[in-house]
């Protein structure tokens, strides 16, 4: 069975350029809520074995110790996390002193104390974007330096740039959808979600170059074929492979969303989100797009 993917390609990559926008949109209007790995700060996270106190009555033991801006954020049955500017050790043990007076709770658990100054938390923002950067431009070359003895009729770095167009498809998804979290459930992104942009980025490139690397085979052997049917084989001939490793990926990555706990739930969010959007964007979006540019190319005589 031929199924015709290159047929279709202004509408794949119709809907794939509609996801990008409103992703965007979804970025600018509320953009990602910093954790205080960027942001700096310390957050505390306290799990209650009778009942939790009201997020209201946390913030108010931090008002009385002249700690303004604290946010109290519910997580699982009996857990509250809570988010506030630097706190020293002393000033630390002073709150989840009164905490666990507040709640009458002797079995008080503290399940984890973080702090982060800002120069730190300057630092990392300023590393993850450049580790992006660095990242994306290695990319095109080392895809310009394999795909080079096929330059016709495509230049081979526009195959690394359209990978690369592809994966930022990815990358929009991810952000986007988080920047909804952020919005409404309170979901933080740190630098667990910059790994994950970058071994989405990874995976995602991963997959696209795996049936670029089959339409370069299919074009030494061409013969009287046009592009467009050489870019279609390749599809047909590595979709079920691109479907499988997909799956088997998606599956173990379930099991951590679902029973992994709630330190990586975000961290695995963003890589469900990411592998199954690779999947999509190599198949609908990278290859769909090396068509459209040869066809750009012959009627329009330019590139």
């Amino acid at each position: 069975m031929n199924i015709q993917f290159i047929k279709y390609s202004k509408l794949w990559v119709g809907i794939g350029l509609t996801v990008s926008i409103v992703a965007l949109a979804f970025i600018f209007i509320w953009g990602l809520r910093p954790g205080i790995d960027f942001t700096g700060g310390s957050l505390m996270e306290v799990e209650f074995n009778q009942e939790r106190p009201t997020p209201e009555s946390i913030v108010k033991i931090f008002e009385d110790e002249g700690i303004n801006n604290t946010s109290v954020q519910k997580a699982e049955d009996k857990n509250l996390i809570i988010r506030a500017s630097f706190l020293s050790e002393e000033k630390h043990q002073q709150i989840l002193k009164k905490i666990q007076e507040l709640s009458k709770d002797n079995d008080l658990i503290e399940q984890r104390f973080e702090t982060i100054g800002s120069s730190v938390s300057k630092q990392l923002r300023e590393r993850a974007i450049w580790a992006i950067v660095f990242v994306s431009l290695g990319v095109i070359l080392y895809v310009a330096y394999a795909f080079r003895k096929v330059s016709q009729p495509v230049k081979s770095w526009k195959y690394g740039t359209l990978a690369l167009v592809a994966v930022l498809h990815d990358l929009l998804l991810v952000m986007g959808v988080f920047a909804v979290l952020g919005r409404f459930k309170g979901v933080e992104v740190d630098v667990a979600f910059v790994v994950a942009l970058l071994t989405v980025l990874g995976y995602s490139i991963n997959d696209t170059i795996v049936v670029y690397d089959r339409i370069r085979e299919n074009l030494i052997h061409r013969g009287n074929r046009s592009f467009a049917e050489v870019v279609n084989d390749g599809l047909n001939q590595t979709f079920a492979r691109s479907i499988n490793t997909t799956l088997t990926t998606l599956l173990p990555l379930f099991a951590l969303f679902f029973f992994g706990g709630p330190t990586i739930h975000n961290f695995v969010l963003a890589l469900l989100i990411g592998v199954a959007s690779g999947a999509y964007s190599s198949i609908f979006i990278a290859s769909p797009l090396l068509a459209l540019v040869e066809q750009w190319q012959r009627t329009k005589k330019i590139f």
